[in-house]
């Protein structure tokens, strides 16, 4: 009994020299686990890491109105647009947008607004359930981008530059702090269900760049499968399948000990862990129905008009009750009607994604604050451009891109509620009073997750990047 010359490691060593390095060992496994507590040791690159702050928000939810709704229909009221309806406006720049030679007059929104809460704030009746929580929204009227154009727009609005390959907010986040949950994936992206396509640009703008790519985004798919292989093969066992990864697993590690700076290697080795650990987690956290009937209904998980949206917002929901850092649902797909790009017929385009989202937003506002969630979780409304005032001329008007004006709104996760901030001009045509740039946009966001956007950086060919590039002020106006 006391032969142990045959196991490894051990080499004849005595039963009380077993026990005293098995007992240190036991010590080194205790200790190890109190560092990981204290964030002071790491096994995984998604390892919940600290911030660099107490922060406000521990979490993301982000509703992109893709293509750019209109500020001036929507959230930035402007009764002088009524007053002027068909006038020229003069000196206008008609390249601002795509169409010069659709360029009408001034035009009042087809839509009415009224106030709302005890802010007295003004919304468009495209939105009467959303309306009942603007004393509990941050309005930043005085948005200013740099592109008219929908693809460096969608990648300046994500990436903080109107270019592709740079690392989206999504990655910055979860690259910052990790993951809570380790059976999820950390950034989630959801992208229009009703085969309307992807936005432009597609994955890159929920992509990793040159951060290492396990903190890209995981796109679920708003159809079939969310996600490839999430379910075992039906003729592999669980313990078959197990054995397979750790013999995968053991060649890998073997791999990078020769290649200790190959952090995709290591990217790849946890993506193979993350994968496993889904097929038992994801099937029950995106199965929405498992909700209480009046859950399901708050939602509007069974209206046709908005169940769409309403499973997407109840699956967010699910996801950061379960530790999944940073969600993104995209409204509206590709381009023009299939998205809030309102070219022609602004008051049929909104009519209709506004009644897709209004409803399951307004829900997801109301369950977080009745689970308590609310308070840690920011929640996002925004698009990659605002449109014009002016008329884009056709058989029912629309309106053309805007990149001097749109209007973003922040809830939950440590914000000021029913406040706004910046105006545009009195016809909602340019930034008038404290300008927003996108880069102060994601300053905000990081702050509240208790990050310096200054000190969040990464080392890539010799400089250090970081989220806001070398600008980006707090709006401290709006933080709680």
């Amino acid at each position: 009994m006391n032969d142990l010359t045959n196991i490894d490691g051990f080499g004849g060593v005595s039963r009380r020299a077993m026990l005293q390095r098995c007992g240190m060992g036991v010590g080194a496994l205790g200790l190890w686990s109190l560092l990981q507590q204290e964030g002071l040791a790491r096994t995984s690159t998604l390892s919940p890491k600290r911030p660099h702050f107490a922060p406000k928000a521990k979490s993301v939810i982000w509703i992109f109105a893709n293509g750019g709704h209109s500020q001036v229909d929507t959230w930035d009221y402007k009764p002088a647009l009524a007053k002027r309806d068909g006038q020229a406006l003069d000196g206008f720049d008609r390249f601002t947008g795509f169409f010069a030679n659709a360029v009408g007059g001034l035009m009042k929104s087809p839509f009415e607004f009224r106030p709302h809460g005890q802010c007295g704030k003004h919304i468009s009746s495209i939105f009467p359930n959303l309306s009942r929580h603007v004393d509990r929204m941050a309005f930043v009227h005085s948005g200013h981008t740099e592109s008219n154009n929908h693809s460096p727009a969608l990648f300046m609005m994500n990436c903080g530059l109107p270019r592709m390959g740079y690392p989206c907010v999504g990655s910055w986040v979860t690259y910052g702090l990790g993951s809570s949950s380790d059976s999820l994936p950390a950034f989630v992206v959801m992208s229009d269900p009703k085969g309307r396509g992807l936005p432009k640009g597609h994955a890159a703008n929920w992509g990793a760049g040159f951060l290492p790519s396990v903190y890209q985004g995981t796109h679920f798919r708003p159809s079939g499968d969310p996600i490839d292989n999430l379910y075992r093969p039906k003729e592999m066992t669980a313990a078959q399948q197990r054995r397979q990864l750790d013999l995968l697993k053991q060649l890998n590690r073997q791999h990078l000990e020769t290649r200790p700076y190959e952090e995709e290697l290591e990217a790849r080795i946890e993506s193979f862990e993350l994968a496993y650990r889904m097929q038992s987690a994801a099937p029950d956290a995106l199965n929405v129905r498992q909700e209480p009937e009046h859950i399901q209904e708050l939602y509007g998980l069974d209206d046709d008009r908005c169940k769409h949206i309403a499973a997407q917002c109840l699956t967010a929901r699910r996801m950061i009750e379960r530790g999944v850092r940073y969600v993104q649902i995209y409204s509206g797909g590709m381009e023009n009607q299939r998205s809030w790009d309102g070219h022609n017929d602004i008051k049929g385009n909104h009519s209709q994604f506004a009644g897709e989202t209004d409803k399951p937003v307004a829900a997801l506002i109301t369950d977080l604050a009745q689970r308590g969630l609310l308070d840690e979780t920011l929640i996002v409304w925004g698009g990659e451009f605002g449109r014009l005032p002016v008329a884009q001329k056709g058989s029912k008007p629309g309106r053309d891109h805007n990149p001097h004006a749109f209007t973003t709104w922040f809830a939950g996760g440590g914000i000021k509620g029913g406040v706004s901030y910046g105006e545009t001009d009195e016809i909602g045509h340019k930034a008038a009073v404290d300008k927003v740039t996108v880069n102060d946009l994601h300053a905000t966001i990081l702050h509240l997750l208790g990050m310096d956007h200054e000190r969040l950086t990464y080392r890539y060919n010799g400089r250090d990047f970081r989220l806001t590039d070398v600008a980006g002020n707090v709006i401290r106006e709006i933080i709680a």
